[in-house]
């Protein structure tokens, strides 16, 4: 399979949206069970993909956050989006997604070395993702091991009122 890294045009806009949809949705509904039900309807009252879908669209527009895109023949295969924060010398993958049908074929990988480049380029010394610890993100936490992330511990509580 061939694929391109690209920077972020406000044309592949759709085609983020769309795999965005594909790639939670697995998430989303594995995790909707494993989180108190009060803090899973206060974050997304309206169902998860109107959140998401607002969020990615918010950060895409912004323009705080650094999108770099995998594409095929014009076709966005898959995205990541990093920050920095120079007063940590550290750089965050902020999102990253890859199309489900095109998943486990190196694309993931590609789009967090360009990260780890970007990112080491600014002059940072380390980089920090962040995922759920429920089920739907196992996949993820196993993708940022192999990646050499190494987890940090860390508790969210949430009690409702």
């Amino acid at each position: 399979m061939a694929f391109e890294i690209k920077p972020y045009t406000p044309s592949h806009m759709p085609g983020i949206l769309d795999l965005t949809e594909r790639a939670w949705a697995p998430v989303f509904e594995k995790m909707q069970g494993a989180v108190p039900g009060f803090v899973y309807d206060a974050f997304y009252p309206g169902g998860w993909w109107t959140r998401q879908a607002a969020d990615v669209r918010a950060l895409l527009i912004a323009g705080e956050t650094r999108f770099h895109v995998a594409e095929d023949s014009g076709a966005v295969l898959g995205f990541a989006g990093t920050r920095l924060f120079p007063e940590d010398s550290m750089g965050e993958l902020h999102i990253i997604a890859v199309d489900p049908s095109h998943q486990r074929r190196g694309i993931a990988k590609a789009l967090m070395q360009t990260a780890f480049d970007d990112i080491r380029a600014a002059g940072m010394t380390m980089v920090m993702v962040e995922t759920g610890g429920d089920p739907g993100h196992a996949a993820s936490r196993a993708t940022y091991e192999a990646a050499g992330f190494e987890r940090w511990p860390v508790a969210r509580y949430f009690r409702k009122l």
